[in-house]
């Protein structure tokens, strides 16, 4: 029990301490996050060992939110808090020499972080439906600073539609578990095997999983992911990508696994959905034109892969432990690939200061470091044998190949196979983009490649090279020796998957070894026959040809929600005011309502009602509005500066700072009371630290963390009473 519980403490104070130890010193507070993140990992590596072990280790808050928060460690949830804390730990530290290049606000990067870590080890040790929504929603909350971390209008309109995405699609969550408690009178994953094959849960289901799904990017709720990483610091978008996707994924394999495993109708739609998204991200990644852009659409294919696992794993019933091992062992080789990956897009970013692939041709010439570390990561997505992304999608494949058998003359899984087929080379052709360009392509301005080959040898410092390092070393084993590894891993993992083991599988017989070929082969096809002729240009570089309009977002979504359903609402309300009254209205209830308003009507002809307590409700709302904003860039300057912008604030003390206040917000109730006498008009916003917009974000997310940590320290506080 005190293991769980400082997992889930130690972030937390980590996301309070770190920001607070870096206001003379930015690097104290990377070191903190470093050693915090380390910290998480060694208990990590301890709670794995236990669960390997077979101990059984729980922990509840009974009471707290009402339904109480529970928590359970089996093998699977060890394993993903473990890959978590890695993930994390390597993030750390590779971001300082990240953001050395880069404008940073690192102390509310740190405390984010270290928030979002907090929200993903609170939902993967969950225990039931409950407590996986209170610590999503924290985690969706505290990540939203990654994606609006740059400040830019692209970078606010990305974090605009991830939080709006995160919010409403939560909100359908939430009414799903209430009509799922109402049916089963439980949340708990246990309780729900019990109902699994009940009618009427078809609904509480597909409510439930709208949420999930659109943190896992399937689509169609993806809109937010090929927005979102190209925007976020490269360190965020690694986790973006490789972990807080997964957090979706485990609320649909929950669901998927324990309500809805025996229900072919949910696998086919599951079935469905994730051919959809394997194809759409793939197609995407090869018109993409931006590095950080092509792997995030590459993360929603990936995705894809991932819920044909699932849907095959339901559709097979008992016989489905072999798409049930291949979809936690694509989740765990898709999150360390990404992990490579986009820190290895990170190190392009920090020192070319662009993301084009026109202007990135032949950067990585001459870097032979980033050459292989990038290598590994392209050819293990890819599904070339030997690394682990070719391991996993053997078993997806192989799982469709069993399920075309089982169902004979059924001939619609034989054309999934084929798409499979198609969407695995796709990946290959955008990989070979990437690779091509980065590294055997020289750039057309001589000067600028000079620049590129000016920076080899001392384009990384050694603690980010190690890093780099640290993230391919699994990439092999796993692929080398998967029986040894991937399965032992996978088939910890029956407690939760509620499908048998496999123990074995010949992943590099002729049969299976030809599956992976077909699909390098439509890949090395599509790139020489599609991107080279279509999409490259030996002047004009890589084109992008995608409609701008073809977008989802500004096709669908943002019309139907920002105009159509208002102007709906609107014209139901008009329509309802002009239907003619009813006798029972008119009879019964208008008298009521009538008496109702007389009485309100007599004491709001009050003068002291209707004008004195405005008024000095008012200038007493200026006031206060002063004070509130003035402190909060009081707390901004005293934690969440650097130490040059505290030395332009020294002559702003605490009782300055408040007198200040104090003094606009009586200047601006005066000129509220008496309009255009003495008082005149002054500037009322102090922006020495940017625009509007900043300190906007920076307040609004300085409350946000306020809160969500004084709430997490009040359940961990219950918790310990």
């Amino acid at each position: 029990m005190r293991i769980v519980l400082a997992l889930l403490l130690l972030p937390l104070c980590g996301a309070v301490i770190a920001p607070l130890s870096g206001r003379k010193n930015g690097k104290v507070r990377e070191l903190f996050v470093r050693l915090f993140t380390l910290a998480q990992l060694m208990l990590s590596l301890w709670l794995a060992y236990q669960a390997w072990q077979g101990a059984d280790i729980s922990l509840d808050a009974p009471g707290i939110c009402g339904l109480g928060l529970h928590f359970r460690v089996d093998f699977f949830r060890a394993m993903y808090v473990l890959l978590a804390s890695f993930m994390w730990a390597c993030a750390a530290q590779f971001s300082p020499e990240y953001f050395a290049h880069h404008r940073a606000n690192g102390g509310r990067y740190a405390c984010f972080t270290l928030i979002t870590l907090c929200g993903v080890m609170g939902v993967f040790l969950s225990d039931d439906l409950y407590t996986t929504f209170v610590f999503f929603e924290i985690m969706s909350i505290a990540s939203y600073p990654w994606v609006a971390h740059e400040e830019t209008e692209g970078a606010m309109r990305a974090a605009q539609t991830y939080l709006g995405v995160s919010v409403a699609c939560g909100m359908v969550t939430l009414m799903g578990m209430f009509l799922c408690w109402r049916q089963t009178g439980s949340l708990f994953f246990a309780d729900l095997k019990a109902h699994m094959g009940e009618s009427g849960l078809a609904l509480p289901a597909a409510l439930m999983l709208v949420g999930y799904c659109a943190k896992a990017g399937m689509a169609p709720l993806h809109i937010w992911l090929p927005k979102a990483h190209p925007v976020a610091p490269a360190p965020a978008s690694a986790l973006l990508s490789g972990m807080l996707t997964k957090t979706g994924l485990f609320g649909v394999i929950a669901i998927g696994m324990n309500l809805m495993g025996e229900t072919p109708a949910f696998g086919h739609v599951m079935l469905a959905l994730g051919l959809v998204t394997m194809t759409l991200g793939a197609v995407l990644a090869v018109f993409s034109v931006n590095l950080k852009r092509t792997l995030a659409c590459s993360s929603l294919s990936q995705i894809g892969y991932i819920t044909v696992g699932l849907a095959c794993a339901i559709l097979l019933g008992h016989h489905g432990a072999l798409p049930a091992a291949g979809t936690v062992g694509h989740m765990v080789n898709h999150s360390l690939l990404k992990l490579c990956l986009f820190l290895c897009a990170g190190a392009v970013y920090m020192n070319a200061h662009t993301l084009d692939l026109s202007k990135l041709r032949g950067f990585g010439r001459g870097k032979p470091l980033l050459h292989v570390v990038f290598l590994l990561g392209a050819l293990g997505l890819a599904g070339v044998p030997l690394l682990n992304g070719y391991t996993s999608k053997t078993m997806i494949h192989e799982s469709l190949v069993e399920l075309a058998e089982e169902i004979e003359g059924f001939s619609i899984y034989r054309f999934c196979e084929w798409v499979f087929l198609f969407a695995a080379g796709l990946t290959t052709a955008y990989m070979l983009k990437l690779y091509i360009c980065l590294f055997w392509q020289k750039n057309p301005d001589a000067g600028l490649q000079k620049k590129y080959d000016a920076m080899n040898g001392r384009y990384l410092t050694k603690r980010s090279a190690i890093t780099l390092i640290v993230t391919a070393i699994p990439l092999p084993i796993l692929g080398t020796l998967p029986n040894e590894t991937l399965l032992r891993l996978t088939g910890k993992c029956v407690s939760f998957l509620n499908r048998g083991v496999i123990t074995h599988l010949d992943f590099f017989s002729l049969t299976n070894l030809m599956g992976g070929g077909i699909s390098l082969i439509i890949g090395t096809a599509v790139y020489m026959l599609f991107v080279r002729p279509v999409l490259y240009g030996e002047k004009a570089g890589y084109r992008n040809v995608w409609p701008a309009w073809l977008d989802l977002e500004e096709l669908f979504y943002r019309p139907v929600f920002c105009r159509f359903l208002p102007a709906l609402g609107c014209g139901i309300a008009s329509f309802l005011d002009h239907l003619p009254d009813s006798r029972l209205v008119t009879k019964y209830f208008a008298g009521f309502f009538t008496l109702l308003a007389r009485g309100c009507d007599e004491l709001l002809s009050c003068r002291f009602v209707t004008k004195t307590i405005p008024t000095v409700l008012t200038a007493f709302g200026r006031v206060f509005d002063e004070l509130v904003d003035h402190t909060l860039l009081l707390v901004r300057e005293l934690f969440l500066t650097n130490r040059q912008e505290l030395r332009r604030a020294r002559n702003h003390s605490i009782f300055t700072r408040l007198a200040s206040a104090l003094a606009e917000g009586l200047h601006r109730a005066g000129r509220f009371l008496w309009p255009g006498r003495w008082l005149p008009q002054r500037d009322e916003q102090d922006m020495r630290y940017g625009n509007a917009v900043t300190n906007a974000v920076s307040f609004g997310l300085l409350l946000c963390a306020m809160g969500i940590v004084a709430a997490i320290l009040y359940v961990f506080i219950r918790i310990g009473v």
